[in-house]
């Protein structure tokens, strides 16, 4: 029997990077609210959030695995402390793998014109070969930790890439795109599951689009990037990593379709398309 964490602070306590921390109340009451969605993908799991968890006679001796919406520190010091057992939780090692492999440095190689950036003089550098970038933080989510930069760096621009680099590493410089489609690869233990198409706005995820495989695959011709972007992950990352994964992708006015994000945790993506499935 499976117990499932839905834990949708996961990219903000992967931000942070430590095992005591505190997210949002916003992000706990969701995580509280909507934890039944995980039953689309595991029927019959007992779904919660982790500050459900309340009772020291809580019954983990009834599950069988322990299924996270995305493994971070924080959700396993949680668990840890509620009694959970630690053959069911994966290791700090494999928590830490997941977190670098979520540094949007990682998919790097499958992103054209993109750039790590490492100071004020590099980013100055790409602005005067393009005008309009994107600054991303390499740990953010939910539409948080972006920057649009317009010709040049305010003073704001410029507090805000020398604070995320020393706390981050570096920044990740994209090129402002025409986009007119967001869509996804969705991968459960390095098997592919299926596409998704959502809407976003400013950077943050808004609904699904009930669209079939075919379609989704026929109209915006994903098939020649998601065969580029496997060979990456077969090389790259499930030797490393075997859990569920989404591969954001931008459609653009021309036509071109490019990497915007990897996301190493399950996606309300996969929550859209299990749903569609099965009607």
């Amino acid at each position: 029997m499976h117990l499932c964490i839905f834990n949708p602070e996961h990219d903000l306590c992967l931000a942070k990077g430590r095992a005591h921390y505190v997210p949002p109340r916003s992000a706990v009451d969701f995580a509280r609210r909507d934890a039944a969605i995980m039953q689309v993908l595991y029927p019959g799991a007992t779904c919660c959030s982790v500050y459900d968890i309340e009772n020291s006679n809580f019954q983990f001796s009834i599950f069988n695995s322990v299924i996270a919406w995305g493994w971070d520190a924080v959700v396993k010091h949680e668990l840890l402390k509620r009694g959970a057992p630690e053959p069911l939780l994966p290791t700090d090692g494999e928590v830490c793998t997941i977190r670098e492999l979520q540094h949007r440095s990682t998919i790097l190689p499958l992103q054209e014109d993109c750039h790590a950036v490492h100071g004020l003089e590099e980013m100055e550098s790409l602005l005067k070969e393009r005008e309009h970038w994107v600054m991303k933080a390499p740990w953010s989510g939910a539409g948080r930790g972006l920057r649009w930069v317009h010709g040049a760096l305010t003073s704001i621009d410029r507090d805000w890439l020398q604070k995320t680099v020393a706390a981050q590493r570096c920044v990740i410089a994209e090129p402002r795109r025409d986009v007119v489609a967001d869509v996804a690869l969705e991968y459960s233990l390095s098997t592919f599951m299926g596409y998704s198409y959502f809407r976003t706005g400013s950077g943050v995820y808004k609904e699904n689009i009930a669209w079939s495989d075919d379609r989704i695959e026929t109209t915006f011709g994903l098939k020649p990037i998601r065969a580029k972007v496997e060979q990456w992950l077969a090389a790259n990352v499930w030797p490393r990593y075997h859990g569920p994964l989404g591969i954001d992708l931008m459609v653009c006015v021309d036509g071109s379709v490019h990497v915007a994000e990897m996301n190493v945790r399950h996606t309300m993506g996969m929550i859209a398309h299990a749903k569609i499935n099965k009607q």
